[in-house]
């Protein structure tokens, strides 16, 4: 890391990992993306990706069956895991960019990766704050598609991790913070 964590912090152990979450809109491809540069070697995976590179009989979450569908889920975390390991066994830091809903899709990544340690931040901007930079994004718009996933991770993943609101962070802002508090991401 560049930026060295606070003097109070210097002896917790750097992540290996970092688990970037967060409903759609609330920045985590672009943090994921502007927190690896803050490192000399790091690498940014965003998990739908793996998803997307399904060429016959991919499904995402709201399709049914839904027995496949979470089949599905449950593969593009594993594989992101197995990804993620190959790149810290290279020496690269990772940055994963993932929604994780609960404590169940945390277990499956926790379980499948090697790496330690493992630091999970949690992008908490307002709903009204997601659905607005979701809109504007351009490439995608699925915010109100998956809005009641607020909820949801906040009752789901509460105390758990480093929570954030970045409604009125800039990116850079963001990743001050989440360097700042680094030692509060540890899982």
């Amino acid at each position: 890391m560049e930026t060295p964590p606070s003097a109070d912090h210097q002896h917790s152990p750097e992540p290996k990992v970092f688990l970037v979450t967060g409903i759609p809109g609330a920045g985590k491809t672009t943090v994921s993306k502007a927190l690896a540069e803050r490192f000399s070697h790091a690498v940014a995976i965003e998990s739908d990706w793996l998803q997307e590179i399904i060429v016959s009989g991919g499904l995402w979450p709201d399709e049914e069956p839904h027995d496949e569908a979470e089949r599905q889920l449950t593969l593009k975390a594993k594989n992101t895991a197995m990804l993620a390991d190959s790149y810290v066994d290279a020496g690269f830091t990772v940055l994963i960019d993932d929604v994780v809903p609960g404590t169940h899709r945390l277990g499956i990544y926790l379980d499948s990766l090697r790496s330690r340690p493992v630091a999970l931040v949690v992008l908490a901007p307002s709903l009204e704050v997601a659905l607005r930079r979701d809109e504007h994004r351009g490439y995608k718009e699925v915010g109100s598609m998956w809005s009641h996933l607020d909820q949801e991770m906040r009752e789901k993943l509460v105390g758990i991790g480093f929570w954030l609101d970045t409604s009125a962070m800039t990116v850079e802002e963001t990743v001050d913070a989440i360097i700042a508090n680094t030692h509060l991401t540890l899982l």
